[in-house]
Formats: C-alpha cells, sequence, structure tokens
C-alpha cells in the first residue's frame, strides 16, 4: 500500500510538473509582438498589455503576474468616456523602455504619455506604479475621469536601482543609478544615484559614502 501511494504521488507531481511547463510555454508564446525582438522574455499571466508596439524590451526581463503596461496613445479611452457627453480627446506619442535584466515580483503598473524609461538591472518588488502623467483636477465641476491628463514629463529609473513594495514613482520623476526607495513610498521628486529614500513624499535618509564604503545616515560625517 505504501509502495502505491508512492507512485501515485511521483505520477501526480510529474503530471503537474508537465502542465505548468505547458501553462508557462503557453503563456510566452502567446506574448504580444513588441517594437523590438527581446530574448528570453517572461510576462506572468494574468498581464495586460496595450499598444505593445510602442513598448521596447531588453533581454532577460522577467515580470511577475497582474502587469499593466500602457503606453497612451488617446485619452479618454472607450472606457473612460461619458456616454452622453464629448469629450476633448488628447493624442500622445508615448513609449515604454524596459532594459535588460529588469525583475518585477508582480503588480507593475507603467503608464506612458511620454515616455518611461528603465535601465538595466532594476529590481521591482510587488505592486509598483509609474506614471509620467496624471489625471487633471484643475477644478472640481466634473469628475476627474473626464478631466484632461496633465503635468505630462518622462520619467526616468537608472540602472541596478531597487524599488520596493506599493511605490509610486510620479511624473518627471529621476531616480539615481543603484538607488533604493523603501517599501510604501511616493516619488515626487528626483532622488541622486546611491541613496536610500523612503516616505511620502520620499525623502533621501542615507547617502553611499565611496572612501567609508558605506551607507551614510544624512547629516552624519562618515
Amino acid at each position: 500500500m505504501r509502495m502505491i501511494n508512492k507512485t501515485v504521488r511521483k505520477w501526480v507531481k510529474s503530471v503537474l510538473l508537465y502542465l505548468y511547463k505547458k501553462i508557462e510555454a503557453a503563456a510566452t508564446a502567446d506574448l504580444p509582438r513588441f517594437a523590438n525582438n527581446p530574448r528570453n522574455l517572461r510576462i506572468d499571466r494574468p498581464r495586460r498589455i496595450l499598444s505593445a508596439h510602442r513598448i521596447y524590451i531588453g533581454d532577460d526581463v522577467s515580470i511577475g503576474p497582474g502587469a499593466l503596461l500602457v503606453p497612451q496613445v488617446r485619452y479618454p479611452s472607450s472606457v473612460m468616456r461619458h456616454p452622453d457627453e464629448k469629450h476633448d480627446v488628447q493624442t500622445f506619442d508615448s513609449k515604454i523602455v524596459i532594459g535588460n535584466r529588469v525583475t518585477s515580483t508582480g503588480m507593475l503598473t507603467i503608464a506612458a504619455m511620454q515616455v518611461v524609461t528603465i535601465e538595466d538591472d532594476v529590481m521591482f518588488a510587488a505592486n509598483v506604479l509609474i506614471a509620467d502623467g496624471m489625471h487633471g483636477f484643475e477644478h472640481a465641476n466634473e469628475p476627474y475621469k473626464y478631466q484632461k491628463m496633465w503635468k505630462i514629463a518622462p520619467v526616468l529609473v537608472k540602472r541596478g536601482c531597487w524599488i520596493g513594495q506599493n511605490v509610486v514613482i510620479m511624473p518627471g520623476v529621476t531616480i539615481g543609478a543603484l538607488s533604493i526607495i523603501g517599501a510604501n513610498s511616493v516619488v515626487t521628486k528626483s532622488i541622486p544615484d546611491r541613496c536610500i529614500a523612503i516616505g511620502a513624499p520620499a525623502r533621501v535618509i542615507k547617502t553611499w559614502d565611496e572612501h567609508a564604503q558605506a551607507w551614510i545616515p544624512v547629516g552624519e560625517e562618515p
């Protein structure tokens, strides 16, 4: 009886492994056609990718489930319009650029109206939002979803950064190379290279001292 159970478990395990590999292969096979031809790209299901011809992705990129990648072409889209009102339509020449060896745990949202650039070797924890524009709120006379997008400015995340869980990166921000953004931060202003920033709005709390080879709290001597 014990031998039978062991054989059944082994068989079930092999079947599940086979099905898992098949699902992974299918998820890769039905990726949309991007602006370039990345090698060894993985974007797990579920995912939503719009205007893929405006997205450039490097090699060896791995993006976890729940990704939303949107280079916006026009606003409002059909789902954001009021059925009984006319809206002025904005058009955008947008793109998203993702470098080599970028990784994301999951739930990565990137929305571009101009350009969002992620350089090589950036690591995203879960549930990160990056947007180079905002829904308008010039007035409070109509719902904000019907107002024009505004404050549009490019976003750049430089090489080797670590972006923590639940981080929001706002329009016009550059995050310097090899910097760290702590979990739950909202980045409203640019962060220099080799810094640690936390908070909402995010502020630099430590910088890397090349001579001491250590992180130094802001305001302290190494």
